[in-house]
């Protein structure tokens, strides 16, 4: 319509359509937006989850990790408890693929060995005559298979006569690489197994507490505020060092994963806790309650739901916790102890500062326990954002 002023008699411009109406048309979606309006809740939260790059390719590489923990035996070029006596305390062997620009495919250079008489320590020096290529889905030390089944395949194995320390030695000529995969079955599994119980204990405790309130309310809180006190590492060392010396590995590991669990509960029940108690005073938590629904059924099935993604947060950060505290205690030799392989113990020979300054690989088990927390971290991140409603 023109600014200027109507003249008498003349028509006002109008936009609408004068065809036929058809009242169907506007409920017409476009297929995609008929798959996003009709997709679930999980479906969405998978796109949603897809979208976080970071999060998608650390669950990727925790997934990896976690598998390589069922087939670590197969995976691990040596046998957990060979030795190589006549390379001690030998260095990482670098992995090259061209020798005197040919390509050869991944190969290591041997090693000559000389004694420094000043030092009174062995020399390795690569040797480029050496050539040693690895073989692949090749037979190499025997094993049994989660302790049941023998067999004797490997990912990769060093060449005939040769070695494949990629990861160097320790000072019994056990190579850290095959240490290092075994000791992630232990390591891993721990804080899967203590995060089930505190997850288990948190929700139960910290729902009880913020749904009935009252007394059983200030005994959890009280409970949870002793517990607090306590310095963390000097209480998981306490607790660990009641553990009988008598007790199997397998008894130990159970051990360590209980306390661990028991430690590490209050801070989800305390979240939990302060959740519900502000979720049971709305309408749909009063509906179900005048429906005839038991407390267990409003918490598990309309309150927990709520906060879905703080609880899958919760969950993806107290898993690296319970890594890293077991990690902690056995590098103090309080926690498990040989012959259970863990990260924690195969970094417990690092503890000396001068052995470390000669023998720096030793320090290698903290890379793949950064990864694998810093991987935790991000796969949290990443479920939290998916699972929230509000984004």
């Amino acid at each position: 319509m023109s600014d200027r002023d109507l003249l008498p008699g003349e028509r006002l411009d109008h936009y609408v359509n004068d065809g036929p109406f058809d009242p169907y048309e506007v409920e017409k979606l476009t297929p995609q937006q008929e798959r996003y309006y009709r997709a679930s809740e999980w479906r969405i939260m998978w796109w949603r989850f897809c979208r976080h790059r970071v999060a998608l390719w650390s669950g990727v590489f925790l997934l990896l990790v976690y598998a390589s923990v069922v087939i670590c035996e197969f995976v691990a070029p040596y046998n957990l408890h060979s030795r190589d006596i006549q390379h001690i305390f030998a260095p990482p062997q670098t992995l090259h693929f061209f020798h005197e620009g040919e390509f050869i495919g991944p190969f290591v250079y041997g090693f000559d060995t000389e004694m420094d008489m000043e030092n009174l320590q062995r020399v390795y020096k690569p040797n480029p005559d050496k050539v040693q290529p690895l073989r692949f889905f090749c037979r190499g030390d025997p094993y049994k298979f989660w302790g049941q089944v023998d067999a004797d395949l490997h990912l990769f194995c060093p060449a005939e006569r040769g070695t494949a320390f990629l990861f160097g030695t320790d000072r019994l000529g056990r190579d850290m690489m095959s240490r290092i995969i075994y000791g992630a079955r232990i390591s891993l599994t721990i804080g899967l197994i203590a995060v089930a119980i505190s997850f288990v204990l948190g929700v139960v405790i910290g729902g009880a507490a913020g749904y009935f309130g009252g007394f059983i309310d200030a005994l959890t809180l009280r409970s949870i505020e002793i517990i607090r006190s306590f310095p963390e590492i000097p209480l998981f060392m306490t607790l660990s060092a009641l553990l009988p010396v008598t007790w199997s590995p397998i008894g130990v590991f159970a051990g360590i994963s209980i306390i661990i669990g028991f430690l590490e509960w209050p801070g989800l029940a305390r979240a939990v806790r302060a959740k519900i108690l502000s979720l049971r005073e709305e309408d749909f938590t009063t509906a179900a309650q005048l429906m005839g629904a038991s407390p267990a059924r409003i918490i598990g099935r309309h309150l927990l739901p709520s906060f879905t993604s703080h609880l899958i947060a919760s969950v993806t950060l107290s898993i690296p916790t319970a890594i890293l505290g077991e990690t902690a205690l056995s590098y103090l030799g309080i926690g498990l102890r040989a012959p259970v392989t863990s990260w924690g113990v195969v970094l417990n020979e690092a503890q000396d500062i001068t052995v470390v300054a000669v023998f720096p690989w030793l320090l290698l088990p903290v890379v793949p326990l950064f990864l694998v927390v810093l991987a935790f971290n991000f796969l949290g991140d990443g479920l939290r954002d998916a699972a929230d409603p509000y984004k």
